[in-house]
């Protein structure tokens, strides 16, 4: 009778310890978000602004140089996370989803299994915004293209904010957001007060949230054409430089950390951290599930995507300019994190 008492609770143990050992159990996840730089087919659209992207534009755009791009993008992806692919991956600068479509099935990203979220948004230029994803690690439960108008500018048309609602790993839920805010042409001051605007319209829609989701996982990610300083970030959307005691309701930025080192995503006459990752409260300290393993975004930087200047300063290789063709992959560098989250 005591062999059979002792050898339940040794039983009763294992489950307990087997049970336990589970709940803890956690998968690694990954979000990373690159501005590709005119991503174009070579099929004249009436309906964007395509003239720059043709076989007789003043810069040739052909199959060949189209195809070359897509295949430089799909390096890019597939290095970044070694012997795997980013679960998320936010897009800016594509023509539309056939590009998109494109890019996902190059043979170095096959393996990765993406699904797209898109749509044709109605910017001048004619880009959008898109969301790759892995289904077997997020599944997307709502999503929503949100239309971006100006009270001071009515006739400004620019990219719509992409939003997915998901689940991780069947689980957790996440908010994502992917943008493109209003770029500096024209005049950083003259465009200032359009990406403050910006920075306010998502900051109401993440506080909305937050109402109702006190905790919630949160990942907006984007060309924000702004630094992580400037008033957009900061004052208008309320990013803040993360901290070892992150308060619920507020947002941190992950790019504030390597932007105050000297670290950047596109140069310029120095060196801008536009690209950035930013999250809400939990996932700085995992209290919803999901917890980011870095309070710092990383900008994937290799010398075979870089172009050494007259000045001897190593910049993004970008594709072609308005009057040349250089062959690279963009202006930008891509940004990530990782993420770990029940499973």
């Amino acid at each position: 009778m005591r062999k059979i008492f002792l050898g339940l609770i040794v039983a009763l143990s294992l489950v307990i310890l087997t049970s336990s050992c589970k709940t803890k159990q956690v998968a690694p996840a990954s979000v990373a978000f690159y501005n590709v730089e005119n991503l174009f087919d070579t099929i004249d659209d009436p309906n964007t602004r395509d003239s720059d992207f043709l076989p007789t534009s003043k810069v040739a755009w052909n199959t060949e140089r189209y195809n070359k791009k897509l295949n430089h993008i799909a390096k890019v992806i597939s290095s970044m996370e070694p012997g795997s692919f980013p679960s998320l991956f936010g897009l800016a600068e594509v023509e539309n989803r056939n590009v998109v479509e494109d890019l996902i099935h190059q043979k170095s990203l096959e393996k990765a299994g993406y699904k797209i979220l898109h749509k044709d948004s109605p910017d001048e230029r004619g880009i959008d915004v898109a969301l790759l994803y892995r289904p077997q690690i997020y599944q997307p439960v709502e999503t929503q293209f949100i239309r971006m108008q100006f009270p001071s500018e009515p006739d400004d048309r620019t990219r719509d904010i992409l939003y997915s609602k998901g689940v991780v790993y069947g689980k957790d839920t996440l908010h994502v957001f992917v943008n493109h805010w209003v770029s500096r042409y024209g005049g950083q001051n003259v465009t200032d007060s359009l990406r403050r605007y910006e920075g306010y319209f998502l900051k109401k829609i993440c506080d909305s949230i937050m109402r109702v989701e006190p905790h919630a996982n949160i990942v907006i990610m984007g060309d924000l054409n702004d630094d992580p300083t400037d008033f957009s970030l900061v004052n208008a959307l309320g990013a803040m430089k993360p901290v070892s005691d992150p308060k619920d309701g507020t947002l941190y930025n992950l790019a504030d950390i390597p932007y105050n080192e000297g670290k950047g995503s596109l140069y310029y006459k120095s060196w801008d951290l536009f690209d950035q990752i930013i999250v809400s409260a939990p996932m700085l300290n995992g209290k919803n599930g999901i917890k980011v393993n870095s309070a710092s975004e990383t900008i994937f930087k290799k010398d075979w995507m870089l172009f050494k200047r007259r000045d001897g300063v190593m910049v993004p290789n970008r594709t072609m300019s308005s009057r040349s063709y250089f062959g690279g992959f963009s202006d930008h560098l891509p940004v990530m994190i990782n993420m770990e989250a029940k499973n």
